[in-house]
């Protein structure tokens, strides 16, 4: 990349605000957070925000089910996701919430521009209804059997199997996940969005650079099969945002959604008056503008959400990053699903740093699932954090403050595999930039090994103690630490809490634009545990947990 500063904007997909934040979420989150913060070290101003998404049917239920306000249980829920974020160190710039009254404002703008043009029209339709609970069924309220692939108990919008759409009424067997009763068909009028009107702009759009090969080849499906106009209303009894000048009728919770991420940015511009919303979401914008998504929306980000943004005249994002699906076992962690670990019950167990690196190790700019297994994390983590990067430091630390008041030598003992070392900060720039973080942490781990094996060579705990052999063993030490400090520069974006445990250790900031000059006639503090061997009982205790 060139050296001129970036203005970049970030956003993570919203976390449904019905239950806590587990480590699925988490893995884009991280993902985000490590991009984001390798941006911010190179000095590019980055805004990262996210939201709750607040409304919904379900959001309802639960709240009808705990005997508590929607609103109550929406600012409960916000307080807990909060938390759990900033003990996993992702640095938010804002996390808001889409019941807000910036979101509202700028739904009830992007209607009216959309309703002006002509782009929204009535419809008579059947829709399932659930005649025991006295409500029409949301998508994510109906199961059945696939019409596409016939995989059994999927929800009436999407198979999760073989990722077909589709509408409800196409499922085989469709049965109400409210009341487990087959429901009714029953007449009803809503809202559509004209999305066929804009093929023609999305197809450039997509093969524009905007979108990942796989992604696209995705996205084309849907344009063999015809889009489809898309319903943006929803019946009461709902928790949203009311349809001005319609009676009972509420905005779908996948318009008002994406539009969280403009009302999250333009609530962030209210408290901080440096930063202007059109600046960024002008449609002329210069300005960057990511998604970080997971595979399971594409849909909406690259088809619905780029059709509102353009008929509402504002910018379109530069790229969207999808990853895939977090698996343990082979099983995909899920809340509706009821299969999740709860990012709570992580942190009681393991430090944060633990699964950002364990994470980073998995993660590419791929779209491939990423299985978690248990046993491997503990082993990784032991093996590539405890055994070689902070050895690293124990070791030649240790003859740093024994032997020379803590004080680095004034030169190293091989100026050439310093080169070297520093050498590959551009590939792992590049890595970074890619996302792909899985070779940004094979490349440490390789530097690693060689700087593990240069100080086994030498074996400073072997040489005899004399005058002449003390200046050799302190150029060999100050060498190892130099190996350190760049490694965790290399890595400061990924494991944030033992890169600030080194900073205060090695009483310097961890920084790219030093990285080329060794550390040398430098006092460092003396050693003490930067990071703990982690057990195989936490995984029991994890477990226990969970159950």
């Amino acid at each position: 990349m060139s050296n001129i500063l970036r203005k970049i904007l970030v956003t993570c997909a919203l976390p449904y605000a019905n239950g806590s934040i587990h480590i699925g979420h988490m893995l884009e989150h991280i993902q985000a957070d490590i991009w984001v913060r390798y941006q911010r070290m190179h000095g590019h101003e980055v805004w990262f925000i996210s939201a709750d998404d607040a409304h919904g049917t379900a959001i309802m239920l639960k709240a009808q089910n705990l005997g508590i306000s929607t609103n109550e249980l929406i600012k409960n829920i916000r307080r807990e996701h909060k938390i759990d974020f900033l003990k996993f160190n992702i640095s938010h710039d804002n996390y808001y919430s889409t019941h807000s009254l910036e979101n509202l404002c700028l739904l009830r703008k992007i209607f009216k521009i959309l309703n002006s043009k002509g782009l929204i029209e009535e419809k008579n339709i059947s829709q399932f209804y659930d005649n025991v609970k006295k409500i029409f069924l949301p998508d994510r309220f109906i199961k059945g059997t696939c019409p596409i692939c016939d995989a059994k108990n999927q929800y009436g919008d999407n198979c999760e199997i073989c990722s077909a759409t589709y509408e409800p009424i196409d499922l085989i067997n469709p049965i109400s996940a409210i009341s487990g009763v087959k429901p009714i068909l029953k007449n009803t009028k809503h809202l559509y969005f004209n999305l066929p009107f804009f093929s023609n702009m999305l197809k450039n759009w997509i093969n524009s650079g905007v979108l990942d090969r796989v992604v696209i080849k995705k996205t084309e499906e849907w344009f063999k099969k015809g889009l489809k106009s898309w319903c943006i209303s929803r019946d009461a009894p709902y928790f949203g945002f009311k349809i001005p000048k319609y009676k009972n009728k509420y905005f779908y919770v996948w318009l008002d959604a994406p539009i969280g991420y403009m009302s999250s940015f333009k609530n962030l511009c209210f408290k901080n008056k440096n930063v202007n919303f059109n600046d960024f979401w002008n449609k002329k914008s210069n300005y960057e503008l990511y998604h970080f998504i997971g595979k399971d929306i594409i849909y909406f980000h690259t088809l619905f959400w780029p059709a509102i943004l353009d008929a509402s005249s504002f910018r379109k994002p530069n790229k969207i990053f999808v990853h895939g699906y977090l698996t343990m076992n082979g099983l995909k962690l899920s809340k509706s699903r009821g299969a999740l670990i709860k990012a709570s019950d992580w942190i009681q167990c393991f430090d944060s740093d633990s699964l950002r690196y364990y994470y980073a190790s998995k993660l590419s700019n791929k779209i491939d699932d990423i299985e978690i297994n248990l046993e491997d994390f503990v082993h990784k983590i032991n093996s590539d954090i405890v055994n070689k990067l902070v050895n690293l430091a124990s070791r030649n630390s240790s003859f740093i403050d024994k032997y020379f008041s803590g004080y680095l030598s004034n030169e190293l003992d091989d100026t050439q595999i310093y080169d070297y070392f520093i050498s590959s900060s551009g590939i792992i720039k590049q890595f970074f930039e890619n996302r792909q973080f899985n070779l940004v942490v094979r490349e440490c781990m390789r530097l690693l090994d060689i700087a593990n094996q240069y100080i086994n060579e030498k074996k400073p705990w072997i040489i005899k103690i004399n005058k002449i052999n003390l200046i050799k063993l302190q150029k060999i030490c100050t060498i190892g630490i130099n190996f350190f400090r760049i490694v965790m520069i290399f890595l400061k974006p990924i494991i944030p809490d033992l890169a600030s445990k080194t900073e205060s250790f090695l009483l310097i900031e961890l920084n790219w634009k030093t990285i080329q000059k060794p550390l040398l006639s430098h006092k460092i503090n003396k050693f003490s545990s930067l990071y703990e061997r982690i057990s195989s009982e936490k995984i029991r205790k994890l477990i226990k947990l969970c159950e």
